[in-house]
């Protein structure tokens, strides 16, 4: 958490965003689906919240990100976007929003930022997707892009793998990186890719790069909470640290529960009315 009282209390913005950067701050930036979790993250002291369409995976038990809907995402992002009083909240644009069809991508860009009051949405995929991150941008909506392991991506990529490792790949991965930046994305998420070419990227850039797998040299770093806090077990990638064992707590609260319920130790005389 900053030490600085006054900065620590102050709205984050795209303009502070892109502040940080220019003075070489680091950003940290945590995903949030629930009111409960994203109170807690923005008194943390938390710089950016991500409403991320990994909710399909951990809110919802699917095995991709694919099935979660538009009116999905605005429901989580409304939750987060009560409990936030400092974070800025960006928004995953589900997959299928923004597939070449510019029109349906604004006006899905539209309807989040109406209906959740987020701040931002994130878009994934570089050259391809420029159409309707332009129009997005023109409309007044910021968009943080994200490139190297898009994971609305998988059936096409076939794993959740290391990308551009290839000189191809990675020379596209800049090209995509510097064309988003053109199309005005005011930061853009670099997933799982080696950590030579993000800081290479994040160094050629005037925008931010937020980094997941991608090495310290990113300008900031995101991760899943529920993976962070040790919620999500059986799920230890490479670059995951996790900063506690929650499955361990809950579970073990709760075993005392059942034990105090079964025993009659709970409720006890001073809890009953």
């Amino acid at each position: 958490m900053s030490t600085n009282t006054t900065d620590n209390q102050q709205k984050v913005t795209t303009l502070r965003v892109a502040q940080m950067k220019q003075r070489g701050e680091k950003i940290a930036m945590m995903t949030a689906y629930d009111y409960t979790m994203a109170t807690l993250v923005d008194q943390a002291g938390m710089d950016l919240i991500l409403v991320g369409d990994s909710a399909a995976n951990v809110m919802a038990g699917y095995g991709s990100t694919l099935p979660i809907t538009l009116d999905q995402m605005i429901y989580h992002a409304q939750c987060v976007t009560r409990a936030v009083r400092r974070c800025m909240v960006v928004v995953d644009m589900p997959f299928g929003t923004c597939s070449g069809n510019s029109d349906v991508a604004l006006a899905s860009a539209i309807r989040i930022m109406k209906e959740s009051g987020a701040e931002a949405v994130k878009i994934e995929g570089g050259e391809e997707m420029i159409d309707c991150i332009s129009r997005i941008v023109a409309a007044g909506i910021p968009v943080m892009g994200h490139l190297g392991l898009t994971p609305q991506s998988v059936n096409q990529f076939g794993s959740y793998g290391l990308r551009a490792k290839g000189e191809a790949e990675a020379e596209k991965l800049k090209r995509d990186a510097r064309l988003l930046q053109q199309a005005g994305c005011f930061a853009v998420v670099l997933e799982k890719i080696p950590a030579a070419l993000a800081a290479e990227v994040s160094r050629s850039l005037t925008i931010p790069t937020i980094g997941i797998g991608a090495g310290v040299g990113c300008d900031g770093q995101v991760l899943v909470v529920q993976d962070a806090l040790g919620m999500n077990q059986g799920f230890s990638p490479k670059f995951l640290r996790k900063y506690a064992d929650l499955a361990t707590t809950i579970k073990t609260s709760l075993g005392q529960y059942i034990a105090d319920v079964k025993s009659e130790n709970f409720p006890s005389a001073s809890e009953c009315y």
